[in-house]
């Protein structure tokens, strides 16, 4: 309250309240005038406005050195004005219109705001006395303080109070004043909106979620709760996916606190990435809290499809085969199998932003996996029990797969000549096989019934199998992918043993030399024991153990011939587990020389340079033999060419033209050369076939006739004598017999050869054809010899056959004819010397197909003679 001083008084009388302003030092102070009477005389009673609403109480105000004066102002009739309704979100800004447009021609002087019914105001403006734009602002630090200005560019003018608070809510005037027209007055009631916190969602298990809401496994349900917190007025709290409203009922909780508890069934695949939304707004003047949630499901795959199938698969080729599977999220697994075997060699890739996952198998098929089934399963891991699957039964085409096995039945280790024997032949192949062959030893079979070889279906029969059955039998069976072998299968037949070479073996041996004979026999199993016999013509005696040795299938007899008597045939028995040897190795023990020259010798294909020679070769002596040629030209005694054969067979090559040539031919053994046999005045402008002539007959042919004739009488006459000589001598004497048994001890082994005749049409292109004929000797031999031969016992063979010639043309041979007078040596018995004596030659028989007999009974010095008589090669006729 504020009194007037005695020279300042308010004379003048109001009817209504005055409010006026007085300047206090200055500062304006505005004043309520109010008549009453408070003890301080009947004064006009002036309160001051404050934000309290309350009167000071009366007193005097005293300003030293200033006057109280009256300020200039207009007596204003307080008229009721419309409130208008404003509303202001906390925290955003509000604008409260109020229009300062003077009318007519007046000028806007001053423009207050107040709050509520307070007099003081909380902003002015004023412009007295200046422009517009420097009129003064001025705003209550206590009220609003920089977070108002009031905005005269606007159009009306704005009073814009940023970051409106809860207290500033209330009501507000704009009282604006003109110099001349009546004050204007605006009301706002302003209200403050508080607005609600954010909301928070919580799942079934009052879980706070964040941003994603799941993961959610396709057709669950999902129970969500938004929870509000605060607002002013109470928000309205609601549920919204992908946008529209889907539950707006909502509770209160305790306090302040509002809820909404919304439920959605049955996700769907289309629910992925939906957004739910939780909002709480109590206005519309901003945004509602809201808070948002994308839906993430766990999706099964929808396909999973083999993209290839190739077929038929060859087996042990690789293949990759790839399964494509879409829909499932995340991406699906696929996992393949094989029947119930997982497979691990694959390779996965992703597409459609891994909506699509494509897995290549690397897969090798082998032949067990022909009809199996090839599974490619897409499943989603953390999605049980729903995937998706293809089956793929795969075709599997290979080559027969062949295996051949012994009867079931038999026993491999216990096969006999003689027994029935029968091989299965297993074959598994696709496509089915369409031949099966047999093969023994690499020999094709064929059904054979009367050799007892049967084919049935997959089954090989041999009945009554002899040793030329065993061997190695293989199956083969073919279809369309290709042909296969089966394993190898060896058949063994077990056999008593027999001779390795199915003939006589002859060996020559000169006398005291050591020879080391082998016996070899085939057998299985191996022979386990040997026997021995010797035979000459006086006797058969059994060979002691301790003169051969022994060992698995062969045998060796040391043995030396020391006296005629010692000359004969030696016989070898060997017997196993299956039985005993029937016909025995046979070997013949004759006296070695040189051998017979060649025979029958002949020029062919004959050129200008060039000859073919060929002859018959002669007795080898009992030694393996050569042949040699020498060509000479009869010009020169110097040798020109020389070769060497083991036939005798010649080329030559490369022949001078028009020279005359002479040939000689050899046979040659350890013990020296034959006679030679030559060819003269042999050209090469003449291709004549020509003969060869013994060398020591070069007289004419009608001499060589006279002599022959006389010769043939002669040798007649002396073979007779001989004859009536031996039958006399059998009359009165009986036959010699080997004292003892003659054998030999070490050596190593050599080789026999015998000639090689070649066929011709002539055996002797003689004018009378030779009565002798060595004896053919079958089959080859070892021989090896340690010392040299002897000498002196090479012209003498001790068992030579006779020829008988017959005027009827028969031949036949005799080992019993001995004329006693004709013997070339006295016959003495043998020593134990020469069972004892070293070995120096081994004798081996060969292998050959031939067979041959021998006469128990051996004569020891006929053929010695013969051939003593028949040195000269003369020719003998019938007389």
């Amino acid at each position: 309250m504020y009194k007037w001083s005695n020279n300042v008084l308010a004379r003048k009388r109001f009817s209504r309240d005055l409010r006026m302003k007085f300047m206090i030092g200055g500062v304006s102070v505005w004043c309520k005038a109010v008549a009453s009477d408070m003890g301080c005389g009947r004064n006009w009673r002036f309160t001051a406005e404050n934000r309290t609403n309350q009167p000071k109480p009366c007193r005097l105000l005293k300003f030293p050195g200033h006057k109280l004066r009256r300020g200039r102002h207009r007596p204003i009739n307080i008229l009721d004005v419309v409130s208008v309704d404003v509303q202001a979100v906390e925290g955003k800004s509000v604008e409260l219109p109020c229009n300062v447009t003077p009318p007519g021609h007046d000028k806007l002087y001053m423009v207050f705001w107040f709050r509520d019914n307070v007099g003081i105001p909380l902003y002015s403006f004023d412009m007295r006395g200046k422009p517009m734009n420097q009129a003064k602002h001025w705003s209550d630090r206590e009220v609003f303080g920089d977070r108002a200005y009031f905005r005269t560019q606007m159009d009306p003018a704005r009073l814009v109070v940023e970051s409106i608070r809860r207290h500033d809510e209330g009501l507000y005037r704009c009282r604006v004043d003109f110099r001349n027209t009546p004050t204007r007055s605006f009301r706002y009631n302003l209200t403050v909106i508080v607005p609600p916190e954010y909301p928070q969602v919580m799942d079934a298990f009052s879980k706070t979620v964040n941003s994603t809401l799941g993961p959610y496994v396709e057709g669950s349900n999902v129970t969500l709760t938004c929870r509000v917190t605060g607002g002013k007025p109470e928000p309205v709290v609601r549920w919204l996916v992908n946008g529209n409203v889907v539950d707006d009922i909502y509770e209160h909780n305790a306090g302040n606190v509002i809820e909404n508890r919304h439920t959605w069934l049955g996700l769907r695949r289309r629910d992925l990435h939906s957004v739910f939304s939780c909002q709480a707004s109590n206005t519309e003047l901003t945004d509602p809290k809201e808070t948002s949630l994308v839906l993430d499901l766990l999706l099964k795959p929808l396909t999973a499809k083999i993209m290839s199938k190739p077929t038929p698969l060859k087996a042990d080729e690789r293949y990759e085969v790839k399964c494509e599977s879409a829909g499932s999220k995340p991406p699906a697994v696929i996992t393949w199998y094989k029947a119930k075997k997982q497979l691990r060699k694959v390779k996965d890739e992703y597409r459609d932003n891994k909506n699509v996952t494509i897995s290549t198998l690397m897969f090798t098929p082998t032949t067990d996996d022909d009809g199996k089934v090839i599974t490619c399963r897409a499943e989603n891991p953390q999605v049980q029990g729903q995937y998706q699957e293809e089956l793929w039964t795969i075709q599997v085409v290979y080559p027969p797969i062949v295996s051949l096995w012994l009867g079931s039945t038999l026993n491999a280790s216990d096969i006999k000549e003689g027994d029935d024997v029968y091989f299965e032949c297993h074959v598994k192949s696709n496509p089915p096989w369409r031949k099966l062959s047999w093969y023994h030893n690499g020999v094709l079979l064929s059904h054979n019934a009367s050799a007892r070889l049967i084919l049935i279906n997959q089954s090989l029969v041999l009945q009554k199998v002899t040793r030329q059955n065993a061997g190695i039998y293989e199956c083969l069976a073919v279809n369309q992918e290709g042909e296969t072998r089966s394993n190898n299968l060896t058949l063994r037949v077990k056999y008593a043993p027999t001779c390795k070479q199915e003939r006589i073996l002859v060996v020559g041996a000169s006398r005291s030399e050591n020879l080391h004979i082998v016996c070899e026999v085939e057998a299985d199993p191996p022979a386990k024991s040997f026997r021995w016999k010797f035979n000459n013509s006086g006797e058969t005696m059994d060979v002691e153990p301790e003169r051969y040795t022994a060992n698995g299938t062969t045998s060796v007899l040391y043995y030396t011939p020391v006296v005629d008597l010692d000359y004969g045939t030696l016989s070898c028995w060997a017997d196993n587990a299956i039985g005993a040897q029937v016909s025995p190795c046979v070997f013949q023990v004759v006296v070695a020389g040189k051998p017979f020259p060649v025979r029958n010798c002949t020029l062919s294909n004959q050129t200008m340079n060039s000859v073919e020679v060929s002859c018959v070769a002669g007795f080898d002596g009992g030694l393996p033999q050569h042949f040699l040629l020498e060509l000479y030209s009869v010009e020169s005694a110097l040798r020109r060419y020389n070769v060497t054969a083991d036939a005798p067979y010649f080329l030559l090559l490369d022949l001078e033209p028009d020279i005359v040539f002479r040939i000689v031919i050899y046979a040659v053994n350890s013990k020296g050369r034959s006679q030679g046999v030559y060819l003269e005045e042999i050209t090469f402008s003449d291709a004549e076939k020509r003969t060869a002539s013994d060398a020591e007959l070069a007289i004419s042919s009608m001499l060589g006739m006279a002599l022959g004739a006389g010769l043939t009488v002669l040798i007649i006459v002396c073979v007779l004598l001989m004859a009536v000589r031996r039958q006399h001598h059998r009359r009165h004497t009986s036959p010699p017999l080997a004292s003892d048994k003659s054998a030999a001890i070490g050596g190593t082994g050599g080789t026999v050869k015998t000639s090689n005749r070649d066929p011709v049409d002539e055996r002797d292109p003689d004018v009378i054809p030779a009565k002798f004929e060595p004896p053919p000797v079958l089959g080859n031999g070892t021989l090896q010899r340690t010392q040299p031969p002897d000498m002196a016992h090479t012209t003498t063979a001790a068992v030579r056959p006779i020829l008988d010639l017959r005027c009827n043309g028969e031949e036949s041979y005799s080992w019993e004819l001995r004329p006693k007078e004709l013997r070339l040596e006295s016959i003495s018995p043998p020593t134990p010397s020469s069972l004892n004596a070293v070995p120096t030659t081994v004798v081996v028989p060969a292998p050959t197909a031939a067979s041959a007999t021998i006469t128990k009974d051996i004569e020891l010095n006929g053929t010695a003679i013969k051939e003593r008589l028949m040195a000269s090669r003369l020719p003998e006729s019938c007389v």
